[in-house]
């Protein structure tokens, strides 16, 4: 069993990039660091925990079409806490970088 999550960019520009995460349950995305503010998009109902470097733990409900924003600088390492499988699109906004800020 894989513990890392499947990234599949779908489409990428000078604007935005769209990546779907596909996560079997207890798999992760790995640390990262976002450049770029971002939308979420669930494409199921799933839970997740989001890991800060500074051990904070985040845990939110995720639901199906319910979109979320956050803004670029974020750090975190994403678990599918949830029993089942789990896949959200996101969607970077390039024009948003940190280091533009």
């Amino acid at each position: 069993m894989t513990t890392t999550a499947k990234p599949s960019v779908q489409h990428e520009d000078e604007q935005v990039r769209v990546t779907r995460w596909d996560f079997e349950p207890d798999t992760r995305t790995g640390r990262h660091v976002h450049e770029h503010d971002y939308v979420v998009v669930p494409v199921v109902d799933g839970r997740i925990s989001a890991y800060a470097p500074d051990g904070t733990v985040t845990e939110s409900q995720l639901r199906a079409g319910e979109s979320y924003a956050r803004p670029a600088g974020g750090e975190h390492d994403v678990v599918n806490t949830g029993g089942t499988w789990l896949a959200f699109v996101e969607i970077e906004l390039k024009g948003t970088s940190k280091a533009a800020a």
